[in-house]
C-alpha cells in the first residue's frame, strides 16, 4: 500500500455514506470521509486530516457525479452543516436512511430482520415549525443566522429551505429592525448586548406563530414598536415573549418570561387533538410528518380497553393522549416540569382523563412505580439521543410487558437498547423508519418488541 500523507490529492471511488451525511472512500484500503459527495460517485479529493485508521479529505473535483446529485441552491449550507444531504435527491435520501438504520441493528445490536423502506415525507422543504437563531453583531451590522459548524459565528441566511416560510419573514423583519433601532446582539466575549437569540415558533396546521425574543435584560428599547412590524408583517402572529436570561451559558432560554403581546401559548393539531405550545414545550418539529409516526405506535402498540401502558419522555403528551384513546388508563413520565404542566392543561382542553402525568426521570420514577405495584401491559418509550438508562431497562425487563414501542432518534443507541432487550427476552417483530428530517443524516425509528 502506497503511503497516505496529507495535504496530497487523491482520487476516490464513494463506497457508502455515514450518519454525519459524509461519504465514505477508500485509499488502498485506507477510509477518508468527504462532505459534499454522493455515493457511486468518483471525485479529486484532498486529504486535510489523517490518523491512524481513517482520514478526512475536502472535495476538490467531481470526476463522475452520480445520478443522485441535485444542484445545490442554498448557498449557506455547506458553513452552517445544518443540511448535510441537500446535494442528494430525496429518494436517495430516503435510501441512505433506511440503510443506516439496518447496519446500525446488524452491526451494534445482533438484530438481523426486516427494516421497512424509510415513510418518506410529503414535504420535505420548508417543513420545520420551530427554530432557534442566534444574534451577534459583525463589523457594525446585527446578523441572525446561524452557527457556523464547530463554531460560535453566526452565518447569515436570508431563507432557510427546511424552515417553515413564516419563520424565515420573522427573523427577516426583527434582523431589519435591530439594525435600524441600533439594538446590539450579545457577545458571548465580551458579555455586553441585549438580543441573545430569537426562537420563532409556528403551528403548522392553524397557522398561529410564536416570537420568542431571548434577552439579557427586561426592557428591550422600541419593544413595542417591534410588535407593530410584526403584526403587521406577519399573518397569525399570536404571541410575542421576552424571555430573560442573564447567565453566561450555552442554555437558550432563561427561566424568566414575560408576555409582551398576544397569548402565552399557540395551538396545533395533531389529528384531532389541540396542543397548546409555549415557548419550552417539547413538539415534534416536523408536524405532517409526526402523525406519521404516532400511527405508526398506535399500530404496534396494538391496545385493548384493558391495557395499562407507561409513555416514558412524555413531553407535552402528545403521544399519552393518542393511546388514552385505546387504552384503559396511560401514564406519562416527563423531566421538564413545563412539558408536564402543558400536558397537563392539553389532555384537559381534550377531555381526556384517563391518564395521569408524573414529573421526573424515568429511571427514578418507573423502578419506584414498580416496586409501588404498578404495572404496565404495554410500554412506549421515547428517549432523548443517549437511549435509555439501564436501570430503566432493567425494570422494563421485570415488569415483563407484552409489548414494547420504541421511538428513537439515534440508530447507534436504539440498536444497543434493542440488543439488551433481546438478551432479556424480548423479540424484534417489526422496525419502521420515519424521515421525520429531510436534508439531513437524523432519522426517526419506531420498533416493535414482544416478549
Amino acid at each position: 500500500m502506497r503511503e497516505i500523507k496529507k495535504n496530497n490529492d487523491y482520487c476516490v471511488n464513494i463506497i457508502d455514506i455515514n450518519h454525519e451525511g459524509r461519504g465514505v472512500g477508500k485509499i488502498d484500503g485506507f477510509t477518508v470521509f468527504v462532505e459534499g459527495v454522493v455515493v457511486g460517485e468518483q471525485v479529486r479529493i484532498k486529504l486535510i486530516k489523517v490518523n491512524r485508521t481513517y482520514g478526512y479529505g475536502k472535495l476538490l473535483e467531481i470526476i463522475k457525479a452520480s445520478d443522485d446529485r441535485v444542484d445545490d441552491v442554498c448557498g449557506v449550507n455547506k458553513r452552517c452543516g445544518g443540511c448535510t444531504i441537500d446535494h442528494v435527491n430525496y429518494l436517495a435520501q430516503c435510501r441512505f436512511k433506511t440503510k443506516l438504520v439496518k447496519d446500525n441493528l446488524e452491526r451494534i445490536g445482533d438484530v438481523y430482520v426486516k427494516v421497512n423502506d424509510i415513510l418518506g415525507a410529503s414535504n420535505y422543504l420548508y417543513y420545520r415549525n420551530k427554530a432557534q437563531f442566534p444574534v451577534q453583531n459583525v463589523r457594525g451590522r446585527v446578523r441572525i443566522g446561524f452557527y457556523a459548524r464547530n463554531s460560535h459565528n453566526v452565518i447569515p441566511c436570508a431563507e432557510c429551505r427546511i424552515q417553515n416560510k413564516k419563520i424565515n419573514t420573522v427573523k427577516n423583519i426583527v434582523e431589519k429592525f435591530m439594525q435600524e433601532k441600533r439594538i446590539k446582539g450579545y457577545d458571548e466575549k465580551s458579555k455586553k448586548g441585549i438580543v441573545r437569540h430569537i426562537l420563532i415558533r409556528v403551528g403548522e396546521n392553524t397557522g398561529e406563530v410564536m416570537v420568542v425574543i431571548v434577552a439579557t435584560t427586561r426592557k428591550i428599547p422600541h419593544m413595542y414598536d417591534l410588535v407593530k412590524k410584526l403584526r403587521a408583517g406577519v399573518k397569525g402572529l399570536k404571541s410575542v415573549v421576552l424571555n430573560i436570561n442573564f447567565k453566561n451559558t450555552n442554555v437558550i432560554l432563561g427561566n424568566k418570561e414575560i408576555v409582551i403581546w398576544g397569548d402565552r401559548y399557540i395551538k396545533d393539531y395533531i389529528g384531532n387533538l389541540k396542543f397548546k405550545i409555549s415557548p419550552k414545550s417539547f413538539y415534534q418539529v416536523n408536524t405532517s410528518q409526526t402523525k406519521v409516526l404516532y400511527d405508526k405506535v398506535l399500530e404496534y402498540a396494538k391496545l385493548s380497553k384493558d391495557d395499562v401502558v407507561f409513555d416514558l419522555y412524555c413531553g407535552i403528551g402528545s403521544i399519552t393522549m393518542m393511546l388514552a384513546s385505546r387504552a384503559k388508563f396511560v401514564y406519562g413520565v416527563e423531566i421538564v416540569e413545563d412539558a408536564v404542566k402543558n400536558a397537563k392543561i392539553n389532555a384537559s382542553d381534550n377531555g381526556i382523563n384517563n391518564v395521569e402525568f408524573v414529573k421526573g426521570k424515568a429511571e427514578d420514577v418507573i423502578p419506584r412505580m414498580y416496586e409501588d405495584g404498578v404495572r404496565a401491559d404495554v410500554v412506549v418509550v421515547d428517549p432523548p439521543r443517549k437511549g435509555c438508562d439501564r436501570l430503566l431497562l432493567d425494570t422494563m425487563v421485570k415488569m415483563k410487558p407484552e409489548r414494547i414501542v420504541y421511538v428513537s432518534c439515534n440508530p447507534a443507541t436504539l440498536a444497543r437498547d434493542v440488543k439488551f432487550l433481546k438478551r432479556e427476552g424480548f423479540k424484534v417483530e417489526c422496525v419502521q423508519p420515519v424521515d421525520m428530517f429531510p436534508m439531513t443524516m437524523h432519522v426517526e425509528c419506531v420498533v416493535l418488541l414482544t416478549r
